[in-house]
């Protein structure tokens, strides 16, 4: 997957070209988003989605700007946040008016918000796997008069010889779990019980197309296929005896490394997806999708320790996740740079090296790609625009709005 070395240094000419038609100077690192290549992205993950509905997952943007063109997009529809903070932020900006929050808060502060203002509750969905975050929502509030919005996040792991692949998320696997905690929803005053979610993260967010690694990428294709059967299948149970107890709005699943194979479940209602739209490292070879890369990081050359090293400025914009490799930045262009095994990619200073290192110079932009989608942006406060060879806009992270999330 990605694009070939010929593609890549057309793309270092034409983001160096667009940064010096820029007029004046950028700060490092020089955050670039490729529209084109963002539009692209969308309208596939439409196209994947099969009619569903794709709700944008918030945490792979973190830039007003992007949120905004991806719900103008036909096809996709509501947020999918990552904090209850942010879900209020968007609501208070009219960014969104259907907001779920992936993961529970324990959030006193945000809590109060939220049950003190009918509006924001009326749009936003908060996500439990415990009774005890119901509990923390009636320890900050007074009366019952505004009802809140629930949805139960449900494992969905694969369970096969006793083990358990997939992430470590809800405690609630089997039919009975999910119903007792349904109803003790339903049960309590002031909540209304909307909607259910399966995060199938060991389908969604694992590459199966691995170069060099047949036999691996082998094995991860047949647990994939493993997982939704056995997903499917209990799923249909669940919803099937949830249905005995409430009447849902939508069922979420899936990611951007799964939108077929989630939307495909006639119980699945919407997906999820964002990484898809950016499009980092983690999400090259895959084989049902081939997005394109739309996120990159320009960083100067401030060094030349030798004629076969080049050392930028910066570029230790690691990942987040089990530490690794693949969790570093990629230098993308010009084609051909790696990484030293001995620095990596460091805070102050990242030295490169490869047959193009010997022709850059002290100022030249070497552009990276970051391993995860959203976090780079939490180094900066500003994010330019790419259309065609020139930047059309510069907008602000949440960062930039002074935003921490």
């Amino acid at each position: 997957m990605g694009q070939s070395f010929v593609d890549r240094n057309r793309l270092w000419a034409r983001l160096n070209g667009a940064v010096a038609a820029h007029g004046t100077p950028l700060p490092t690192p020089t955050m670039v988003v490729d529209l084109d290549a963002f539009d692209a992205n969308a309208d596939d993950l439409v196209r994947r989605a099969g009619g569903k509905p794709v709700r944008v997952a918030s945490k792979s943007l973190r830039v007003p700007a992007l949120l905004e063109r991806a719900l103008d997009h036909d096809g996709f529809d509501g947020v999918l946040a990552y904090t209850l903070r942010e879900a209020l932020w968007l609501h208070e900006h009219d960014l969104a008016d259907d907001i779920v929050v992936a993961y529970p808060t324990v959030d006193r502060g945000a809590l109060a918000d939220l049950v003190g203002s009918p509006s924001a509750a009326a749009h936003i969905t908060l996500m439990i796997d415990d009774r005890a975050h119901l509990d923390l929502v009636d320890s900050v509030r007074a009366s019952l008069a505004v009802p809140i919005r629930i949805a139960i996040d449900i494992d969905a792991g694969l369970r096969v010889g006793g083990q358990h692949v997939g992430p470590k998320r809800s405690p609630l696997w089997d039919v009975a779990a999910v119903v007792g905690l349904a109803r003790t929803v339903e049960a309590r005053g002031g909540f209304r019980l909307v909607g259910a979610m399966t995060y199938e993260g060991q389908v969604a967010g694992l590459p199966d197309q691995l170069p060099g690694q047949r036999t691996r990428s082998m094995v991860l294709r047949r647990m994939k296929t493993l997982s939704l059967s056995q997903l499917q299948e209990r799923r249909g149970e669940i919803d099937e005896a949830l249905r005995q107890v409430a009447s849902l709005e939508f069922w979420n699943a899936g990611g951007s490394g799964s939108v077929e194979e989630s939307a495909h479940d006639p119980i699945v209602t919407e997906v999820s997806a964002g990484s898809g739209l950016l499009v980092p490292t983690l999400f090259d070879h895959y084989a049902s999708f081939r997005p394109h890369p739309a996120s990159y990081f320009g960083v100067p050359v401030v060094r030349r320790p030798s004629p076969q090293v080049a050392t930028v400025h910066g570029a230790g914009l690691v990942a987040s996740g089990a530490a690794g490799a693949d969790r570093l930045p990629t230098p993308w262009a010009p084609a051909g740079l790696r990484l030293t095994g001995l620095e990596g990619a460091g805070e102050v200073q990242t030295p490169v090296t490869g047959p193009p290192a010997s022709l850059l110079r002290i100022g030249d932009l070497v552009w990276f790609r970051h391993a995860k989608s959203g976090e780079p942006f939490e180094h900066t406060a500003t994010v330019h625009l790419l259309q065609g060879d020139s930047f059309v806009d510069s907008v602000p992270t949440y960062r930039g709005l002074g935003l921490a999330f």
